[in-house]
C-alpha cells in the first residue's frame, strides 16, 4: 500500500470513529437515568433477591445431601 493510500485509510477510519463516538454522545443524553435513591433502592432489590436465592438453594443442597445420605448412602 502507497504511503499517502495508507494516510487516506488511517484518517477516513479516524473520521468514522469520531462520528461514532459522537452518535454515541447524542444517544446516550437521550437515555432516562435513574436518580441516586432508585438506584440504591434496586441495588437493594437486587442484593436481598441473591441471598434469598443463596439461601433457597443451599437449603435445598443440604436437604438432598442429608437425604442421600440418610437413604441411599
Amino acid at each position: 500500500m502507497r504511503p499517502r493510500a495508507f494516510l487516506n485509510t488511517l484518517i477516513n477510519g479516524m473520521d468514522k470513529l469520531i462520528t461514532f463516538l459522537k452518535e454515541v454522545r447524542h444517544e446516550l443524553s437521550k437515555v432516562s437515568w435513574p436518580t441516586k435513591s432508585q438506584t440504591v433502592q434496586y441495588t437493594i432489590v437486587v442484593v436481598a433477591i441473591s441471598l434469598a436465592t443463596a439461601v433457597f438453594l443451599g437449603l435445598l443442597d443440604f436437604m438432598f445431601e442429608w437425604l442421600l445420605n440418610k437413604f441411599i448412602i
